[in-house]
């Protein structure tokens, strides 16, 4: 295990998802929507698909009626059934970085349009199924706090927080079966094998751990090296690929070091 970070990619991301929060929240039902009629089952105890997607929402403060109300959509019938289907999306942005797009849509049309317009209208290129996919590797993604407040947790052998130190917390990680881990200022963010992912969490909590969050996510084998003014013209492709409403999760292979995060918050 690395410990290495890549925070400053996974900090402005999510800092752009926060700042949509109520098209995040509307994405956030729609994929459990979608997880819960998949999977066949309202119980996330029965439903791994489910149980991820609610763990993805509760990370991002999705509200408990709004996840009751996503389930319940996916089991209703006439003008309350949900109809959406999974359509991935790759192509290539400004500088020649890979992206790749996960939809949930109840239009083809429609959300292919919108796709190949962002694509066209900020200097990329809407490519075949396949034509970046390759770039990138499913992970399963936890998100874990380095300090727990209030009573009842287990903190008592971990004094410096709910992680303890980076040295009993990579023991720990190993221990539960986690890939690897990056240190992200306030949380741990830990990497997992996408079929390990809830087990993990499950072990993690049992330790005495509290989880913030969990989630699927696409990491970039090779991250690409840009120049800040070509960074900032592919986040606009990211930014307005994220603003579409059928889009679930947009991923880039865009190396954003310290240096284009902070040229980006400007």
């Amino acid at each position: 295990m690395s410990g290495h970070s890549k925070w400053a990619t996974t900090k402005h991301r999510k800092a752009a998802q926060d700042a949509k929060r109520s098209a995040l929240f509307s994405k956030l039902s729609r994929n459990i929507t979608v997880a819960a009629k998949e999977g066949g089952d309202p119980n996330p105890e029965n439903n791994a698909s489910l149980a991820a997607a609610i763990e993805k929402a509760k990370g991002y403060s999705l509200p408990k009626d709004k996840i009751k109300a996503a389930i319940d959509k996916a089991f209703g019938s006439g003008k309350d059934a949900a109809n959406y289907e999974t359509v991935v999306y790759e192509g290539y942005g400004p500088a020649g970085i890979a992206v790749y797009c996960e939809a949930l849509t109840d239009n083809r049309n429609r959300t292919a349009a919108d796709v190949r317009a962002a694509f066209n209208h900020h200097g990329g290129n809407l490519g075949t199924s396949g034509s970046v996919a390759f770039q990138f590797e499913r992970k399963g993604q936890i998100m874990i706090l380095k300090t727990i407040e209030g009573d009842g947790k287990k903190v008592a052998d971990r004094p410096n927080g709910a992680a303890g130190d980076a040295d009993e917390f990579e023991m720990l990680l190993l221990e539960v079966g986690a890939d690897d881990y990056e240190d992200a200022d306030e949380e741990w963010i830990v990497y997992t094998d996408p079929s390990e992912l809830m087990a993990v969490k499950k072990a993690l909590e049992e330790a005495g751990v509290e989880t913030k969050g969990a989630e699927m996510t696409m990491e970039a084998t090779t991250p690409t090296a840009v120049s800040v003014n070509d960074a900032k013209k592919v986040m606009r492709l990211i930014d307005r690929l994220e603003e579409l409403e059928d889009l679930q999760n947009v991923y880039h292979t865009m190396d954003i070091t310290d240096e284009i995060a902070e040229a980006l918050d400007e």
